[in-house]
């Protein structure tokens, strides 16, 4: 795991295919940041492909306090959701749900073979999914007159914040929704009171 603040997700959405002695498994790979968004995708998997003989699963999601579960779905105890936790844990990501659907093809593939059939779907569809690196940060919404904004959005990268962490939206007024690192929160926050306190920024809070 990256230290700090820093973590990694899935880059995108993935889905990959493996066959062992006839049996068909689909890993497909889905973001996931809360439990519910991820049993979710769980669902409408299962859902969607009903005719699948197992739907087997695992999720890891929130940084820095993290969640994991898994489940066999049917299968031999630990030959399935374990493997595909394990692929998950190697692959270093949080905020990721992964389901293996299996369509078995009438040979059975004993617990080894099921363990590695599952643990190797996993992995490579977490390779296909790849990771991006992300950082905790706190959204800090601030409004400002058009005379300020730019003002305020080179102090902002200034303190270190990247284009793509600004959102800006240019109205009656102007509003920003920074996306703030933590380690960068403490100096954000005294620009803003500062600001305020000079006229430049109408209002601003911690959403």
């Amino acid at each position: 795991m990256a230290g700090g603040d820093e973590f990694f997700e899935p880059a995108s959405f993935a889905e990959v295919e493996t066959r062992h002695k006839r049996s068909i498994f689909t890993g497909r790979v889905f973001l996931a940041g809360s439990d519910e968004e991820a049993r979710e995708h769980i669902r409408d998997a299962s859902r969607r492909y009903a005719d699948a003989t197992h739907h087997c699963w695992a999720y890891r999601v929130g940084f820095p306090r993290t969640t994991e579960y898994y489940s066999d779905a049917g299968e031999p105890s630990g030959t399935a959701g374990k493997p595909i936790l394990g692929a998950i844990l190697r692959s270093d990501v949080v905020n990721v749900v992964v389901v293996v659907t299996r369509y078995f093809g009438g040979t059975k593939l004993g617990v080894r073979g099921l363990i590695e059939a599952y643990g190797e779907c996993a992995a490579l569809a977490l390779e296909a999914a790849g990771r991006r690196g992300r950082v905790r940060s706190r959204e800090a919404f601030v409004e400002c007159s058009y005379e300020h904004a730019q003002l305020i959005l080179r102090q902002l990268a200034d303190l270190g914040l990247s284009e793509g962490d600004v959102e800006t939206h240019w109205e009656a007024t102007v509003t920003l929704t920074a996306a703030v690192p933590l380690s960068l929160a403490e100096g954000a926050a005294s620009l803003f009171e500062n600001y305020e306190k000079r006229g430049f920024i109408t209002r601003w809070k911690w959403k």
